[in-house]
């Protein structure tokens, strides 16, 4: 441990962060969320990505864009153009 105790070692990440511009506590606040769901809970990420696949269909659904559409938008955003 950094100092000798985890609340040392919590100052010093509050340290570190309120150090950096918004942006990059942005990305450290994502980075902390990435860690807590748990890289070795391979069964909760699998959940997490089948639910947002569900809700982008739906929404995708709703907004009348069908598959070969998001497949050609795909293509294009591959390619550059």
């Amino acid at each position: 441990m950094i100092e000798g105790s985890a609340v040392n070692v919590k100052e010093a990440i509050v340290r570190e962060v309120d150090a950096l511009p918004e942006k990059a506590q942005a990305d450290v606040l994502a980075f902390v969320r990435f860690l807590k769901i748990g890289l070795g809970d391979m069964r909760e990420l699998e959940r997490r990505f089948s639910s947002a696949v569900r809700a982008a269909r739906l929404i995708a659904s709703q907004q009348g864009i069908g598959e070969a559409e998001v497949a050609s938008e795909i293509r294009a955003a591959r390619s550059g153009g």
